[in-house]
């Protein structure tokens, strides 16, 4: 990421990051690559056009819609963020190695999300006991 983007008054706003650790490479999942190359090659834009062209209040809509199909609690667009480093926590990947892909300045905001999974201390205990009983 080199740019951030923005609508303010009606007008489209392309500035830099706003900080130095927000500039920086970003490796997708394969498939999520695959869809991004076929939307793209669907798109009669030019290299320099953006290839979202909706509206922020386009995808309020549209994620209002999925969460009433599907019954899930509406959550905020920059909620889905949240719900990422959850992911990766739960995964096993290290507050650093998240805080360096969201762009974090330290490892230390990753933590904040730490109590969305209150058994890891459980877990832990779990495998202290089973290294010492040599599990």
């Amino acid at each position: 990421m080199t740019k951030s983007y923005q609508r303010l008054h009606g007008r489209d706003v392309v500035t830099p990051p706003k900080t130095p650790k927000f500039v920086r490479t970003i490796v997708m999942p394969k498939f999520l690559t695959d869809e991004l190359e076929q939307w793209v090659g669907s798109l009669p834009t030019g290299e320099d056009e953006r290839i979202f062209t909706f509206t922020k209040a386009k995808l309020h809509h549209e994620l209002d819609c999925g969460c009433k199909i599907s019954h899930v609690k509406r959550i905020r667009i920059h909620d889905l963020r949240h719900s990422h480093v959850s992911l990766l926590i739960e995964m096993g990947f290290s507050a650093v190695a998240i805080a360096e892909r969201l762009g974090h300045e330290s490892s230390d905001v990753t933590f904040r999300y730490a109590h969305l999974f209150p058994d890891k201390q459980g877990e832990m205990a779990r495998a202290l006991d089973a290294t010492r009983a040599g599990i």
